[in-house]
């Protein structure tokens, strides 16, 4: 059935009034180091909660901070020492910290904690450090050694010259990912996923492990290694497994202590359950279990609290097979959840009417839900840096028998929005004012609204072919699958239902978010790379697939343009249906390499489209990119919660809002670190 509102809440992002004027006067903007910003942002409505509640947001947003230092052992197994060792020098330099090496040393810490370790959280290259090696070693060794991370018997002196290896040496670890098909991406890979195994062996592991599970009749739509480390003991290639007990385990127990806390104070039956299998899965570490809890979690439309909490993004893998761990604590927003129900509620429609082949689409449209947040807690792979919108559960038997909840988080969108206000960016890369000035006033309802789709229905369409598995598509599945969602997106963001449905309140929304998404795909997202180095990051390649297939297909009708003005490069869309038409043909076969696992074909797309960089384009970019002063990425300091104490009963939970990236990064060091260092 096809629902819709009046066209008046088209563009309701939840922000009442008076929490509007209370935004206006916040600092979202605190800092600007290397190629990050550090935001801030606020959790309207959470002082109206009941307590029971905040209590529960609190207890899952310590659970989320417990995870922390798992997140930074997963990127690389050098990532603790040295964060340890650096955060002792930081705190007891005696120096001079006006000195340029002592400002690139903590501008290096920062980068340290932006990235939850060594490596560029989007490229995945070694950061490198501004300071001398000569000055890090003498700054280690003056540091008291009570402070420092030391091994034992160790001598401060060869701590220093242990920690300077990793950080100087550019054989040491330069990867963290390396989505090179020609290497073998396992050992190029500094992620600490495996250790001492070869991607072949990996592989075979994984094909023994569930071809023997088959013969013996047990579930094999599981997430073969979603949680655990592959490793080789006397010649052997066996699992450990993150659990109680098992690996990670000082960090799993904290998370199962706040878990069971939060179980005492869960909304509904349906919450309570879910949260208790969730402990009984970091209790055990069976697959089974996780996908029992995803079960009962997307089950649970009724608690207001929500959260995300596990090992669930394979991102951080090269075989996507492994998962980082996060969290997300959050709770809805009812106001602007009205626009992602009309989503959901007409699922069906959208699936039925995509342009992709009728065998790779949903005939029945399963418990397809979509909601607007407002986070309250970032953690693990999450935090600092976070990502606008989640559909989950990953798992495709799970999406198709039960459904999957999809989410758009509202208070960080706003942050992002707020931060960027007359910073010179979009009138410097537009093609023209017109464009400009469609994009502020449609912009962000349209990229709220484009967000909401490809969570809620891009990710949760179309249907695989019987005995296909999303492994099939290796080391591409990430990309074609972010593409997939995104080009559902663009196709139905020009599709007059939307003002029909009262989505939006004109078209004119959807040609300023294709005007933002080709601008960002051929050329601002370039910004984000360094000189001479190829695309990498999922959603960068997918992007680029997307923007440089429509242009290169639309060339001959000249659907996208490309001129200079002044010596300066921009892209001009003059057929916006025309480019809907482009946008349709790929998802057709984007989904079908999806349906099929047809690694070649996914392949081929990569390469071809995803990961080249214009050579010429990128230095004229980055040089008009550097005038404005803006650092491409940006991460967020957290929120804080304190219990307010009445006997041995809590009475309520205030927040506050911290305005110093480096203090609570120390502070979650100082509480948070669980794990050993080596």
């Amino acid at each position: 059935m096809v629902m819709s509102i009046s066209a008046s809440l088209a563009n309701c992002n939840g922000h009442k009034k008076d929490e509007n004027q209370e935004q206006e006067k916040f600092k979202f903007l605190t800092e600007q180091f290397g190629d990050s910003k550090i935001l801030r942002y606020q959790v309207p409505g959470f002082e109206s909660l009941s307590l029971k509640q905040k209590k529960l947001i609190w207890f899952l947003s310590q659970a989320a901070l417990c995870g922390r230092d798992i997140t930074y052992d997963q990127n690389c197994r050098y990532n603790l020492l040295v964060r340890h060792t650096c955060e002792a020098v930081y705190e007891g330099f005696m120096g001079d910290r006006s000195s340029a090496d002592f400002i690139h040393f903590e501008i290096y810490l920062k980068e340290l904690w932006f990235n939850n370790g060594l490596h560029h959280h989007y490229s995945t290259d070694k950061t490198q450090a501004g300071f001398s090696k000569e000055f890090f070693v003498s700054a280690v060794k003056s540091t008291p050694p009570e402070k420092l991370p030391l091994a034992i018997g160790q001598a401060p002196d060869h701590l220093a010259d242990e920690v300077a290896m990793v950080i100087f040496n550019p054989a040491i670890a330069p990867k963290r990912v390396s989505l090179d098909s020609s290497t073998d991406m396992v050992l190029a890979s500094a992620c600490n996923f495996y250790e001492g195994v070869t991607q072949k062996e990996a592989e075979e592991f994984y094909y023994r492990l569930k071809e023997s599970d088959q013969k013996a009749g047990r579930d094999t739509r599981i997430s073969y290694g979603l949680n655990s480390k592959l490793v080789k003991v006397n010649g052997l290639v066996k699992e450990l497994t993150y659990k109680a007990g098992g690996l990670y385990t000082q960090a799993i127990e904290k998370i199962i202590f706040w878990l069971s806390q939060a179980v005492e104070v869960a909304e509904t039956p349906g919450q309570k359950a879910s949260v208790e299998k969730l402990v009984e899965y970091y209790h055990s570490g069976s697959l089974e279990a996780w996908d029992e809890y995803n079960v009962l979690w997307v089950n649970d439309q009724d608690a207001l609290v929500d959260f995300v909490n596990g090992f669930i993004e394979t991102y951080g893998d090269p075989q996507a097979m492994k998962a980082g761990w996060e969290s997300v604590v959050n709770f809805k927003d009812i106001e602007a959840t009205k626009r992602t129900k009309i989503i959901s509620d007409n699922a069906l429609y959208f699936e039925s009417n995509s342009p992709t082949d009728p065998q790779y689409k949903k005939t029945e449209v399963k418990g397809v839900s979509a909601k607007v947040i407002r986070v309250a807690q970032l953690g693990g792979e999450c935090d600092p840096t976070t990502p606008i919108g989640i559909n989950l559960p990953n798992a495709n038997w799970i999406r198709s028998e039960h459904g999957s909840k999809s989410v758009t988080i509202d208070n960080i969108t706003y942050a992002y929005d707020q931060a960027s206000l007359g910073n010179g960016f979009l009138e410097e890369f537009a093609a023209s004012p017109d464009e400009v000035a469609k994009i502020k006033e449609y912009g962000y309802a349209a990229s709220s609204l484009t967000t909401d789709m490809h969570e809620c229905l891009g990710h949760a369409s179309g249907q695989l072919k019987p005995g296909v598995t999303h492994d099939l598509l290796k080391n591409y599945h990430s990309s074609i699958e972010e593409s997939r969602a995104d080009l559902f997106a663009l196709y139905y963001i020009l599709d007059p239902k939307m003002e029909e449905f009262g989505l939006l309140k004109s078209l004119k929304a959807g040609e300023a978010e294709y005007d933002a998404f080709m601008r960002n795909g051929l050329m601002t997202q370039l910004v984000r790379i360094r000189p001479g180095k190829d695309i990498e990051e999922a959603h960068m390649r997918d992007r680029a697939l997307i923007a440089h297939w429509v242009f290169e297909k639309g060339k001959e009708k000249n659907i996208v343009e490309k001129f200079t003005r002044d010596g300066k490069t921009y892209f001009r869309i003059n057929d916006y249906q025309g480019l809907r038409a482009l946008f349709g043909q790929l998802l057709k076969e984007i989904q079908r390499i999806t349906s099929e696992g047809d690694y070649k074909a996914g392949r081929e797309l990569i390469e071809t489209y995803a990961v080249k960089v214009d050579q010429d384009l990128h230095t004229e970019v980055l040089d008009r990119y550097k005038k404005l002063d803006i650092a491409p990425y940006a991460g967020f300091i957290n929120p804080a919660y304190e219990p307010v104490m009445k006997g041995d009963s809590i009475a309520d939970i205030k927040i506050s809002y911290p305005e110093d990236f480096a203090t609570q990064m120390l502070e979650y060091s100082g509480k948070f670190s669980f794990l050993p260092v080596r």
